[in-house]
């Protein structure tokens, strides 16, 4: 018996380091060869994909590539900044998705591809049509800001306009029994409506128009501005629409016709001879992170998800994170302010929102930032929105792209009751509980009773108040004008700027600037970038993965690897056969090699 048992722990510890160790091997050697500089030719043109999908920021697992995690928006905006500065550049070839871009990405990246156009180099956009779907304008917008936008002949402009949709379950959940009990602070915050209702309320309907229609506007006057056109023309002829390659080449809506093939050629031979295209994750992989040099450092601290509480983002080792981890983020920017020689803050927000608590743990690291002397400039990314305006509240200055979603200045929750829905299908759901009336408040079996209701609305309308305290004391404005823009409205970052919620429109880079002028770095002083929360290291990976610690990750893979030696294979071979045969085995004699 004790014989069996030493086997089945020799099989369980080969099933391990087959399926755990020597994979983590082979995966620690493809990071590191897709982390190694490989050399730029000396014309080259950079191809950016558009296609497929971004993030807002770059997640700091090292695996985050086995996951399918594309490019991000702050990636593809550091890139090209070194770009722009690298000879051997020559040009940038986009290749544009049929349907939307987030609006604040597309904003950001605009941006980035005129800065690299005024360093001289030619960009050229290609589309293969443009789909009546969502935030196509967004797409369009990227394109036109390139020298030329090119169109496969075949594909169709049907661009028109910018569409969304809403699915309501009200009427659904009366049907089967589902009852909602939501508190909302106020009639703005939208999203309960989805659960109670069939239709769009007024307030619903209103801020949802007025936020697709900033949108829309935004990306037409910066796409008109990008055509030498004006808006008012640009909008004529978009919603005439739509139309097919040859009439949009007519309606001055794009520069030229041909296949991607064809525009790869023609960027190559503005390159200049012998140029190549290179693929843009290679190239960003090949310069690295901007590092910057100087004896002064900004940091950047980064949170991109819903906002909860505790350490874990939520996201697997081997893709990228899901949420903004309080004690996380928060330990982040406590580290930015321990370092002497970070001298001011940007923190990238780009959330929806999530927990009040865990909001105000993250913006309680923005005071002491702010009370240590460090200046934090907030950069926002698609949102900031609800809890992402929490923690971004208090900064010392708020750059939002035109198309950010954010405010959102309000609360709400609640719970459904499931016990009739489930009660049609034979399922009875029963409760028990012990201790004071509160104590079941919140089982989805049972209606609130008055009084639970009451305590949980108190609740909710503590939050909002301490929502609108911590906005009227960043935004140094009276509680009242905040109850007035708050309601739980979203504003667009171009709404927000007119009302006072952000201080100025822009990107990372003029988050950058503005970290520096308000640290007192000149503008032609050279100053380093810091990065917070640091990336974790591929020991870190596996020991969240496989809960062993970093150690023990080291040693068995330090394990795996003498396991593939041949040398090391026959010792342990040997030192096997000697124990056998010291306990009474007949061995056999080993087969040479």
């Amino acid at each position: 018996m004790k014989q069996f048992f030493l086997t089945m722990g020799g099989v369980f510890a080969a099933l391990f380091l087959f399926f755990v160790v020597i994979p983590f091997v082979f995966l620690s050697i493809a990071v590191a060869s897709l982390s190694s500089k490989e050399p730029t030719p000396s014309n080259t043109v950079l191809e950016l994909d558009l296609r497929e999908g971004l993030s807002d920021q770059t997640p700091t697992s090292p695996f985050s590539v086995f996951g399918g995690a594309g490019l991000s928006t702050m990636q593809i905006v550091e890139t090209l900044a070194q770009a722009e500065k690298d000879d051997k550049v020559k040009a940038l070839l986009i290749r544009l998705p049929e349907a939307g871009i987030t609006p604040a990405a597309a904003d950001e990246i605009r941006q980035a591809v005129r800065r690299f156009r005024r360093s001289g180099k030619v960009v050229i956009a290609h589309s293969q049509g443009f789909m009546p779907v969502g935030t196509t304008v967004s797409s369009y917008m990227v394109g036109a800001s390139a020298s030329e936008l090119w169109m496969q002949n075949t594909a169709n402009f049907q661009l028109a306009g910018f569409s969304s949709e809403t699915v309501f379950l009200g009427r659904a959940f009366e049907r089967y029994g589902v009852e909602p009990q939501f508190e909302q602070r106020y009639e703005y915050k939208n999203a309960v409506n989805e659960y109670t209702e069939s239709d769009y309320t007024a307030a619903h309907r209103e801020a949802t128009t007025a936020w697709m229609t900033s949108i829309y506007d935004s990306a037409l006057t910066h796409a008109a501005q990008d055509r030498r056109q004006t808006p008012q023309q640009l909008k004529a002829t978009i919603e005439a629409g739509p139309y097919s390659a040859q009439q949009a080449l007519q309606n001055r809506l794009i520069d030229k016709i041909g296949q991607a093939e064809e525009a790869e050629a023609e960027i190559k031979r503005r390159a200049g001879r012998g140029a190549e295209i290179m693929d843009f994750h290679d190239y960003a992989a090949s310069v690295g992170e901007r590092g910057g040099s100087g004896r002064d450092a900004i940091a950047i601290v980064g949170g991109e998800g819903g906002i909860v509480t505790g350490r874990d983002n939520g996201g697997s080792p081997f893709g990228g994170g899901a949420s903004i981890a309080s004690d996380l983020t928060a330990k982040a920017i406590y580290d930015a302010i321990e370092d002497d020689d970070v001298k001011a803050i940007v923190f990238r927000v780009s959330s929806p929102g999530g927990s009040p608590e865990a909001s105000e743990q993250i913006l309680a690291a923005v005071r002491a930032a702010k009370a240590a002397g460090k200046p934090v400039v907030v950069s926002m990314g698609d949102y900031a929105a609800s809890g992402g305006y929490w923690i971004s509240s208090e900064a010392s200055w708020i750059v939002a792209q035109p198309s950010t979603l954010t405010g959102s200045i309000g609360v709400f929750g609640g719970k459904f009751v499931l016990a009739d829905a489930l009660g049609r299908f034979g399922v009875d759901m029963r409760h028990l509980s012990v201790g004071g009336e509160y104590a079941d408040a919140f089982s989805p079996s049972q209606e609130f009773t008055p009084a639970q209701r009451a305590a949980f609305a108190a609740q909710i309308d503590r939050t909002y108040e301490e929502f609108i305290a911590r906005v009227a004391a960043g935004r140094r404005l009276p509680p009242a004008r905040v109850r007035e823009i708050a309601r739980g409205r979203v504003w667009t970052g171009a709404q927000a700027h007119g009302i006072g919620l952000v201080d100025q429109l822009g990107g990372l880079e003029e988050a950058i600037a503005k970290a520096r002028s308000l640290a007192g770095i000149g503008a032609n002083v050279d100053v380093r970038f810091k990065r917070y929360p640091e990336p974790s290291s591929p020991w870190e990976a596996l020991s969240k993965a496989f809960g062993v610690s970093s150690e023990a990750a080291r040693v068995l893979v330090g394990i795996g690897g003498v396991m593939n030696d041949p040398q090391a294979e026959a010792a342990v071979r040997r030192i096997e056969a000697d124990r056998q045969r010291a306990a009474g085995a007949s061995v056999l004699a080993d087969t040479p090699y």
